[in-house]
């Protein structure tokens, strides 16, 4: 296989902003999940929890509300006062509309999909009719003395619950009044606090309304008398998240102090039709507060301060006991935020307002370089002492609110692309001896007003725009300037987002695939494109070999997806890919490992003859090193490099989590 020099890089700080709210939709089994910066996340949970769709932060966009209604529609809502609708073929933000009553804390989509209701800061309940094109509002209800914190629909559609400060209201639908008022006692572990946040609320179809709030508690309401049912005390700090199963059997709750409580309804005694509700499971996952959480029909999903995405299956929910029954715990994005420039040893770093470019540094040792430990080939795990260390040659920042969407250094070095979602930038790089200069590059045409994502070809000579709106862009690269060489248009009735670009080694092919997971190859030379084809216009023979006997089960049970593909230069056979938690290469010249082969197999005794090292010896060679894993690919054939983000820097970074007395202490 050979052996590789790597550059071990643990500089990249950074910091994934905290999860705020997350909404699962049981038709598509999606997941929508909303950051404390704006950004807005759907994950495919049928396709190993791939994170397919983003769209970019916004700093006036701090999110409170998520949730879906009929048809895959996606709606938010937050701080500034508007409901946000998104374009989830565009990967575009589709409209957003002022609900007029300040800042919006809630919102809930009805059981058939149809209507939308926001809570506002100035204690009213706002209700919206959901058109096939926008929104239209309908009508207010009895406006509240307090803000409106959570709501809640009664699965019949007829009546809502709406959480405020030290009470819950009920809401007849049709006439918009309040029908009962119940207030929440403000004792907390036999202290009276000031007020009593009601954080959450869940209505059943018996009439029983949930509620979580500030003082620790889970309590039960008769909506029809107005009347506490049953308080259960989980918590020393605020219970600030609730989500029930479509069956109603089961519901769960998060907490300020990072646990989440698994609540169920189980019968009185074997023999008894009467059932109650048990808290059975308590669950720590998390350093931080759990801000949201989600109940799918085989796991219980949360998130919060720590910025984990955590899944925990329900075991008694999960048919097969293997890949479905492994708990996830989802930190990183998946898609790309570090860009190489091979030729000059540069790493593009990106952030969500500025970019980060760094030269590695270099060791005497062997006339290589590393920017901190260097392996050397034939001393397997030796580390060589740096002669000069990494240098932050730049950053560069943006203007105004917008997040970074995409951002790509091209391979020579010479030039930094990046786009918001409003404006595409690119930018021209001059190096004289120790000194670096940035030209911007102005009059962008105007079909570059915005990508979602950016490729340089391999001699820098090209870079390749995706749009928001279906199409890709050729430019032609000058110096200090570019021309506009040819527009791939979307399909006919289409505006799908191009997510992920490749370009082959000689320019003349690019790949692009888009939210529906097709793949195109168009032909740069004629400007035409192809479905899958390069000149055959079908599967190599290893493609459909691997297809055929299926891949090893352990290779299946990994838990994080492919986010980084790359191919050898002086090697044709060999496939270096990685994610978060493994780098492989797979050689196609041996064989394929079959279910009864060790699949992370170490590597053979040095003694070992030939004959046997080929006989044990299989495509997949596996190494798991390096993790968390953000980004690896070869700087030349003989040298890789890898980009780490432990996660105790991360958490070393968040605000202190509340200190939980302990026992004895």
């Amino acid at each position: 296989m050979g052996e590789f020099k790597v550059h071990r890089v643990r500089f990249f700080n950074y910091v994934p902003s905290g999860i705020r709210c997350v909404a699962y939709n049981n038709q598509s089994n999606r997941l929508a999940v909303s950051r404390t910066d704006g950004t807005v996340e759907i994950y495919n949970l049928s396709a190993n929890y791939f994170q397919e769709k983003f769209f970019p932060g916004h700093e006036s966009r701090a999110t409170e509300a998520l949730c879906w209604a009929k048809g895959q529609r996606l709606f938010s809502a937050g701080l500034n006062g508007e409901i946000i609708e998104y374009d989830l073929q565009a990967l575009d933000i589709k409209y957003s509309m002022d609900a007029f009553g300040g800042p919006i804390w809630s919102m809930a989509a009805s059981p058939s999909g149809s209507q939308l209701l926001v809570g506002c800061e100035d204690g009213s309940v706002k209700l919206f009719q959901i058109n096939p094109d926008k929104i239209q509002f309908e009508r207010n209800f009895d406006r509240q003395k307090s803000r409106i914190l959570s709501l809640s629909w009664h699965p019949s559609g007829t009546h809502i619950a709406a959480g405020s400060i030290d009470y819950i209201s009920v809401f007849d639908i049709k006439s918009g009044s309040a029908v009962h008022k119940m207030l929440v006692d403000r004792q907390y572990m036999g202290v009276s606090k000031r007020k009593c946040i009601i954080w959450g609320v869940a209505f059943l179809s018996d009439g029983t309304v949930i509620s979580v709030d500030s003082a620790g508690k889970v309590q039960f309401w008769d909506s029809a008398t107005g009347t506490l049912v049953k308080t259960h005390l989980v918590a020393n700090a605020d219970v600030q998240s609730i989500a029930v199963s479509d069956q109603e059997d089961s519901f769960v709750v998060g907490t300020a102090e990072g646990t989440v409580f698994h609540f169920q309804l189980v019968s009185v005694t074997s023999n008894s039709s009467e059932k109650q509700w048990v808290r059975t499971k308590p669950f720590q996952h998390h350093t931080h507060d759990v801000r949201t959480v989600a109940h799918s029909p085989t796991a219980l999903i949360s998130g919060g301060t720590d910025t984990h995405l955590v899944i925990r299956p329900l075991m008694e929910k999960v048919e097969v006991k293997n890949y479905d029954a492994a708990l996830r715990k989802i930190t990183f994005p998946h898609r790309r935020l570090i860009s190489c420039s091979k030729k000059r040893q540069l790493l593009l770093f990106q952030f969500s307002h500025h970019l980060d470019l760094w030269r590695l540094g270099s060791t005497v040792a062997t006339g290589g370089k590393t920017s901190g430990k260097f392996l050397v080939p034939g001393k397997h795990g030796d580390t060589l002492p740096l002669s000069k260390d990494a240098d932050h040659l730049l950053q560069l920042k943006t203007k105004g609110p917008e997040n970074i969407i995409c951002s790509c250094v091209s391979p020579c070095g010479s030039w930094i692309a990046y786009s918001t979602a409003s404006r595409f930038f690119l930018r021209r790089l001059n190096y004289e001896h120790d000194n670096l200069s940035l030209h911007r590059v102005s009059k962008m045409p105007a079909c570059l007003r915005s990508a979602v994502q950016i490729m340089f070809s391999e001699d820098s000579t090209k870079l390749f725009v995706a749009s928001n709106q279906g199409s890709l862009h050729i430019l032609r690269l000058l110096e200090g300037s570019f021309k506009h060489l040819h527009t791939f248009q979307a399909q006919s009735g289409t505006v799908e987002s191009m997510c992920l670009l490749a370009v082959s080694p000689d320019g003349n092919w690019l790949a692009a695939s888009g939210t529906s997971a097709g793949v195109h190859v168009y032909s740069v030379k004629r400007l035409k494109i192809f479905e899958y084809s390069i000149p055959d216009k079908q599967y190599t023979e290893w493609s459909r070999a691997i297809q055929k006997q299926g891949f090893h089960h352990h290779w299946l049970q990994r838990d994080t997806p492919i986010t980084h593909i790359g191919f050898h230069p002086k090697r044709p056979a060999h496939i270096l890919l990685h994610d978060a938690y493994m780098f492989c290469i797979i050689d196609k010249s041996l064989p394929l490992p079959n279910d009864k082969t060790l699949l992370y197999n170490p590597l053979p005794p040095t003694n070992e003859s030939d004959v046997i090292r080929r006989r044990t010896a299989h495509a997949f060679k596996i190494s798991k090193k390096y993790k968390p894993l953000l980004f690896m690919d070869l700087l030349d054939e003989g040298t890789l490099v890898a980009v780490e983000r432990p996660l105790d820097d991360i958490i070393a970074q968040l605000p202190p989590p509340i200190k939980k007395k302990k026992f004895g202490t």
